[in-house]
């Protein structure tokens, strides 16, 4: 099986293994003086990429959740990372319909945990809709309308 990788460099090891233990609810599989490893299995991974963002390189990483119970179990591990909750609750992202919140780890890198319970037409609506202003001047769709999941076809 293959296993998506992602490697975050820190600041502290210990102030960011207290974090990511609270945030997986599982200790480090191998831990060094200047290094922590955890081989997760359980979440897998949802990597995406985006345009029209003035900085490039990690937006956030996160956390997908299959159903409503693992999103609160997440979210109450995100509490007990200590880092600062904003709750977003149910929003429209990435062309989906999502209930997420997100946290800030120790070196100030963003982290959601969501659970998408349908699709949207347009990338995104609310607080944190950044749509691109070349694709948005160009924009010809039905803005804020959701997609109907019965006759939406997704690309696999």
């Amino acid at each position: 099986m293959k296993r998506f990788h992602i490697h975050v460099r820190v600041k502290s090891i210990e102030e960011s293994t207290a974090f990511y233990n609270a945030l997986f609810s599982q200790q480090p599989s191998l831990l060094k003086g200047d290094y922590a490893k955890w081989m997760l299995e359980d979440p897998r991974i949802n990597f995406a990429i985006s345009t029209g963002h003035t900085e490039h390189g990690i937006e956030h990483l996160g956390l997908q959740l299959e159903t409503e119970a693992e999103l609160q179990q997440v979210y109450e591990n995100m509490q007990k990372a200590k880092g600062t909750l904003r709750e977003e609750g149910e929003c429209t992202c990435c062309y989906s319909k999502s209930q997420k919140s997100w946290i800030t780890d120790p070196q100030g890198v963003d982290w959601e945990a969501f659970f998408t319970h349908g699709t949207a037409t347009v990338y995104g609506e609310g607080i944190n809709a950044k749509p691109a202003p070349e694709v948005m001047e160009q924009w010809t769709g039905n803005d804020g309308k959701s997609a109907d999941l019965k006759t939406t076809k997704l690309l696999e």
